[in-house]
């Protein structure tokens, strides 16, 4: 499909969003077949497909761009985090049904709601053989912690006072302050267990293709060519023996263009992919080679502010564009049906069938999704000058984020917003997140922003003051979020939690605009990949076999 096509399609949802705009209901919040052309179920998604039973030779998976880093302290991104989640492991793992299981640790004691005291597996070891050590474990954690530290998971360890050997095969996390999510991201790649001989040895090279990895996962990193591919190979050794690969060798092309890898797929020329987005031409995947399934996920799309001055620095500017837009449109017509509006960040997917989840689930109810031009008109006209157009940062070689612009623009057009766009490639489209620099010039940028686990305070962390994803400085609702996370009793932390969405929902630092299922991609000749959120931290491909 040609550039020029998307484009077309682009101009098209537009003046369709316009129209909606101003005459549309919005959307509900329910599952349902899809309207777009894409044959979705939202209300029943999956966490995993069937396991293939047979052994396959080779893996052919592709990433929607090369990764800059195999560190799994600086992957938090989404390539980065397909190909680590089957190499490096932590003390736990999130599972595919979103849950957390034991991993790297044999047993976890919490003597009080400061300490963590972790005992070692006896028969873990990296791929060269060599044991997994308590002192592995100090290193890996530790060199995350404080000020200085590169890590991009540093906000999980603000609290971390210390991490120390306290037994041959123990090791012990004191906190500052009780911290309901420290315990949760160790089953992300935020606890992943390195090993210290090794990252000392290649130092800052450690995770590039010239410094290689030592983990301890189902796989082991063989080879990474920049720009053609990344290899591993069977892990023969692993100690899980319930997840030995039956696949020998899984190799990662980079192909960027949603087109190109699209036909790769349907041709059979590669075996699989996960899509945060859904491209323009999911469609063609029906009758070919290969299957979709849609599964559970934590994944959002939303556009978020990035500057503490300039039009869209003001929340009533981001309430009144918010108020013209169709959530449902951008729904049904970019996302061809494979999504949910949805009226705050973190949704019903991260919410769980107890007491807690039961409360997150009324207070989500409760808010309305409905479009409302002369409510947005008369916002805007609250918010003083807004002359100045808003830049958004747009990624290259997705049609999702080009068409939601366009929806967007119009939507601002007909309130009276200048709203304009910058393409940016989608290789250097995650420095936004860590570069200041790469956020120059930009008053926002549409992003698939992910939690790690089924907590909502997990999304609504990011906007602790002093935070090093909270860009803009926003901390009105600073004091409920420390609350929560110092707060041990899961209905209190949600009450809490709850408190804060209301000002986050109020003034949106992050402007919601839908909750996206994760799209996997699977040749038919294979199956077993895990279909959820989990991916990005469980060893998805160990259980991928032949389909005999």
């Amino acid at each position: 499909m040609s550039k020029r096509y998307l484009t077309m399609i682009g101009a098209a949802a537009a003046a369709s969003a316009l129209a909606l705009t101003a005459c549309s209901g919005g959307g509900g919040t329910g599952g349902g077949q899809a309207g777009g052309g894409l044959d979705v179920d939202l209300s029943n998604l999956a966490t995993t497909t069937e396991p293939g039973t047979g052994p396959v030779d080779e893996l052919t998976w592709n990433l929607p761009y090369e990764p800059l880093s195999l560190d799994p302290m600086l992957t938090f991104n989404y390539a980065e985090n397909t190909v680590d989640a089957n190499l490096c492991e932590g003390l736990t793992r999130i599972t595919p049904d979103l849950g957390v299981e034991n991993a790297l640790a044999e047993s976890i004691e919490t003597p009080d709601d400061r300490s963590y005291v972790y005992t070692l597996r006896p028969d873990a070891t990296f791929w060269d053989g060599t044991p997994v050590t308590a002192a592995d474990v100090v290193f890996s954690l530790g060199r995350q912690v404080g000020a200085d530290s590169a890590t991009y998971w540093a906000d999980y360890f603000l609290n971390v006072e210390s991490v120390e050997q306290t037994g041959e095969r123990e090791v012990t996390v004191r906190l500052k302050q009780p911290d309901a999510l420290f315990e949760q991201a160790m089953s992300s790649a935020a606890g992943a267990i390195v090993s210290k001989a090794a990252a000392e040895a290649a130092g800052e090279k450690f995770g590039t293709p010239q410094g290689g990895l030592m983990c301890s996962g189902p796989f082991a990193l063989d080879s990474w060519e920049p720009g053609k591919a990344i290899t591993l190979v069977k892990n023969e050794n692993y100690w899980d023996k319930n997840l030995i690969p039956k696949v020998d060798k899984l190799s990662f092309s980079f192909i960027a263009d949603e087109s190109t890898a699209i036909n790769a797929l349907r041709s059979g020329d590669v075996d699989g992919q996960y899509f945060y987005l859904p491209p323009a031409g999911l469609g063609q995947i029906e009758g070919s080679k290969a299957s979709i399934t849609y599964g559970k996920s934590y994944i959002f799309w939303t556009l978020r502010a990035l500057q503490e001055t300039g039009t869209f620095s003001n929340p009533k500017v981001r309430e009144a564009l918010l108020a013209a837009i169709d959530r449902k449109a951008i729904a049904d017509v970019v996302f061809q049906g494979a999504a949910i509006p949805s009226p705050v960040l973190a949704g019903p997917g991260y919410y769980g069938d107890d007491e807690a989840g039961a409360l997150f689930q009324k207070a989500y109810d409760g808010y309305d999704l409905a479009p409302d031009i002369e409510r947005a008109k008369k916002l805007l006209a609250e918010a003083g000058d807004v002359s100045a157009p808003i830049v958004i940062g747009v990624q290259g070689s997705s049609a999702v984020h080009e068409q939601t612009a366009n929806l967007i623009q119009a939507a601002g057009e007909a309130i009276g917003l200048t709203i304009e766009t910058k393409v940016i490639p989608v290789e250097q489209f995650g420095n936004i997140y860590f570069d200041p620099k790469a956020r120059e010039g930009l008053d926002g940028f549409f992003t698939t922003y992910y939690g790690n686990m089924s907590d909502p305070l997990d999304v609504y962390s990011v906007f602790t003051p002093g935070g090093s994803n909270n860009f803009t400085g926003y901390d009105a609702a600073g004091e409920e979020i420390t609350r929560a996370r110092q707060t041990v009793d899961p209905v209190e932390r949600a009450k809490l939690t709850i408190a804060a969405q209301e000002k986050i929902t109020r003034d949106l630092p992050w402007v919601p605009l839908g909750d996206l299922p994760v799209i996997l991609v699977q040749n038919d000749r294979v199956s077993g990949a895990t279909a959820s959120s989990a991916y990005l931290g469980y060893p998805w491909a160990a259980t991928i076999g032949g389909v005999e």
